[in-house]
């Protein structure tokens, strides 16, 4: 196995599936497979090649897939046009559901692909496919101008006795809690922009996520600063949090005939910056050769 861990970005539960309304933004991809069809009218990709478009959904986290002005962006919507456009498919129709109802979503049929730069760890692994990863982010902590608690990591923060935001359903849980940090000091919060307004309002002191997402929330919150990016340790193993594109179970030839064109994106730095560097990604968030979702599914 990989020296790389099974954690990720951010976890995605299986709860009620929240997806709203289908909004149209020419150039953006997605799909599925032979096994996933059943219906004998070719492979998942033959019939989205036929129909010119495929449903993906987005959460609306900047900087990973998020709407603005009508339009669909971010790294995972950017990376998945290149990706869908070299399979002969033309469009994106997403879908905006809540973090906890992507898997449901998609598990439900009301999309084909998750392009919000999802987790990959075991237990959403079980539910889905993942392509191999899109990406790495180390965490990262928000706290005020100054930094006045001093925090650098997540043992600098126990020992401070600070209280951390985490976002709902997210895998920085987890990793506060692996820290020894007790749930008292741990505030659960919705959206991204909540934990920049709690840490801003005095009402945490710092904010946990991955350094892309913290980096894009402190352009618009001039109160705040983010920390250098740190690995969290999880029972001695080390958490780069790599994220990648979700398909049904079932849709084996598809994610496949994704990977192999993921690959030559990842394998091209300067094609990759290129593509994504508005985001905030760039050379250092480009996945190890060794780092693989099936090493990353077992855990």
């Amino acid at each position: 196995m990989s020296e790389f861990p099974s954690l990720s970005r951010r976890g995605f539960l299986s709860r009620t599936a929240a997806v709203g309304g289908m909004l149209t933004v020419p150039g953006l991809l997605t799909a599925c497979s032979k096994t996933d069809s059943g219906d004998g009218k070719g492979s998942k990709l033959e019939q989205l090649r036929k129909q010119g478009y495929v449903k993906v959904a987005y959460a609306n986290e900047a900087p990973y897939g998020f709407e603005e002005g009508g339009q669909l962006k971010g790294e995972a919507p950017t990376l998945h046009r290149e990706i869908f456009k070299a399979l002969g498919v033309d469009e994106l129709k997403p879908a905006f559901s809540e973090w906890d109802g992507l898997i449901p979503g998609l598990q439900a049929g009301k999309y084909d692909v998750i392009s919000a730069g999802m987790a990959i760890i075991p237990e959403r692994c079980q539910k889905a496919l993942f392509s191999e990863p899109e990406f790495v982010s180390p965490t990262a902590m928000m706290v005020k101008k100054g930094n006045p608690r001093n925090l650098t990591d997540l043992a600098s923060a126990k020992a401070a006795g600070a209280t951390l935001g985490v976002m709902s359903g997210a895998v920085e849980k987890g990793h506060v809690t692996a820290a020894g940090i007790s749930e008292s000091r741990i505030r659960t919060l919705q959206k991204p922009q909540d934990g920049a307004d709690a840490v801003a309002q005095g009402r945490i002191d710092a904010f946990v996520l991955t350094g892309i997402s913290l980096r894009w929330l402190a352009r618009t919150n001039p109160k705040v600063e983010v920390t250098e990016p740190f690995v969290p340790v999880v029972n001695g193993v080390k958490q780069y949090s790599p994220g990648g594109a979700v398909f049904r179970k079932g849709s084996e030839e598809l994610r496949d005939a994704f990977d192999r064109e993921l690959k030559k994106i990842t394998s091209d730095p300067g094609r990759y910056v290129q593509l994504v560097g508005e985001y905030g990604f760039g050379k250092d968030t480009i996945p190890p050769a060794d780092l693989r979702t099936a090493d990353l599914c077992k855990g």
